[in-house]
């Protein structure tokens, strides 16, 4: 079978991509890559709020699917949107890589530490009033929750961009998904991030809560389409779980509110999904965490405890996580 596949520019993206095609082309099919230009991609100065409503990076993407230019897009799943465009699917989620956030530091020649916790580890190794890179709203009220007097301002670029800025010194720290860093790691040779000059803090996700699917991919194609069936074997039953629950907390406190949100799931002894939620609401965190069998109904104890702690204000319908 012929499959075009859609893809970001991006350094990163297309890792992810040449990654699923050659899992593809191992299963018998050929496989043709097309590069489609995204909004956010298009405008790197503006914040993402700013550039327009959520999924800056995949709704010319989408649009690409659904005119029949491409026949499937391999995305970034935490870029999807809560609800996305009709007469699209998910067709596959292939095994999800780690879903932590990383702090990624300048190397100060300082000796290693053994720290007792994230907030220790973070206030040894950033000066007080430290530059911390993050164009994300979660990110930005993690980080204040855990040192109010880091100085947090956006910053935009691929990902060797965002580490050249760090590595000249526009920055002390940046915050990346470790995933992506991962992914650029095997498609790339060593020297091309050279991540040797940095000090990389992996942040516990219990405490710095990631965003809703980060580390997995999304194999998003048209329904009916025979694709689906061409994906299937690339699918991971057990990242398709605890990513459920995610994305479906995210569908429920996206139709409720626009606040600093992130959602992580995980199995735990006797097969059950833990759930772990953090949102911002008036400047304050709120923190909520459940078990349950079904993903779908973790999700909504979730939105049950948490909805109870927002103020009664209208939703904007924008995204919840940059």
């Amino acid at each position: 079978m012929n499959i075009r596949i859609g893809s970001r520019g991006s350094a990163l993206a297309l890792a992810q991509t040449n990654n699923i095609a050659q899992a593809l082309s191992d299963l018998g099919h050929e496989t043709k890559l097309i590069i489609v230009q995204t909004a956010g991609d298009l405008d790197q100065d503006r914040c993402f709020s700013e550039i327009g409503p959520a999924g800056v990076f995949v709704r010319e993407i989408e649009t690409a699917i659904l005119d029949d230019e491409i026949d499937l897009a391999v995305h970034s799943y935490k870029d999807l949107p809560s609800q996305g465009p009709e007469g699209l699917v998910v067709a596959a989620i292939p095994e999800r890589l780690t879903p932590e956030d990383c702090l990624i530091m300048r190397d100060d020649g300082q000796p290693d530490r053994s720290p007792s916790g994230l907030k220790l580890e973070i206030d040894l190794r950033l000066k007080k009033n430290a530059v911390v890179g993050t164009s994300s709203e979660r990110r930005r009220a993690l980080l204040r929750s855990l040192r109010p007097d880091l100085q947090i301002v956006p910053i935009r670029g691929n990902v060797p961009t965002r580490l050249a800025k760090l590595h000249e010194g526009q920055y002390d720290a940046i915050v990346l998904a470790a995933a992506g860093l991962i992914r650029l790691g095997h498609q790339q040779k060593a020297s091309a991030l050279n991540l040797g000059r940095f000090v990389n803090l992996r942040l516990d996700p219990t405490i710095f809560v990631p965003a809703p699917a980060q580390g997995a991919l999304a194999l998003q194609c048209r329904e009916g389409d025979r694709v689906i069936d061409a994906v299937a074997p690339l699918h991971d039953v057990s990242a398709s779980g605890p990513v459920r629950a995610e994305r479906e907390l995210l569908r429920l406190v996206d139709g409720g509110c626009s606040l600093p949100f992130g959602a992580w799931c995980r199995r735990v002894d006797g097969g059950d999904l833990e759930l772990m939620s953090v949102l911002e609401s008036d400047g304050v965190l709120v923190r909520k965490s459940g078990r349950a069998e079904n993903p779908d109904k973790l999700a909504a104890v979730l939105w049950a405890k948490l909805s109870h702690t927002l103020p009664e204000t209208p939703t904007d319908g924008t995204s919840l996580e940059a």
